[in-house]
C-alpha cells in the first residue's frame, strides 16, 4: 500500500524519485503514472538532490517537552477556532435583537 496516514510510506517516495532521476522520466510522467500530484514529486526530486540520506528519514521520537509542546499548540488551536466561532455567534445574536 502507497499511502500511509497523512503522506506516501518513503519506500514509494523513493521509488518515485528514482524513476525520475535514474530512469529519466519527466516528473509529469511519473505523476500520471502514480497518480500523485506532480507538486509532490516535484518536491521529493528536490529534497533527495538537497540531502538524501534525510529526504524521507522517519521522524524521530520526540521528547516528553516536544509532545508537551506540540499537546498544547494544538490546544490553543482549538480555543482560539472556538473563540472565533463565540464572536460570530455573539455578533449573529445582537443583530437578531435589534
Amino acid at each position: 500500500m502507497r499511502k500511509r496516514g497523512k503522506g506516501y510510506d518513503p519506500d514509494f517516495k523513493r521509488e518515485a524519485v528514482r524513476l525520475v532521476l535514474e530512469e529519466g522520466y519527466s516528473i509529469s510522467e511519473v505523476s500520471r503514472r502514480l497518480e500523485v500530484g506532480r507538486n509532490s514529486i516535484g518536491k521529493w526530486v528536490r529534497a533527495v538532490r538537497k540531502d538524501d540520506k534525510k529526504a524521507f528519514a522517519e521522524k524521530e521520537e520526540l521528547t516528553s517537552d516536544q509532545k508537551e509542546l506540540k499537546k498544547l499548540r494544538e490546544e490553543v488551536r482549538q480555543l482560539r477556532m472556538e473563540r472565533e466561532i463565540l464572536k460570530k455567534a455573539t455578533a449573529f445574536f445582537a443583530k437578531e435583537e435589534r
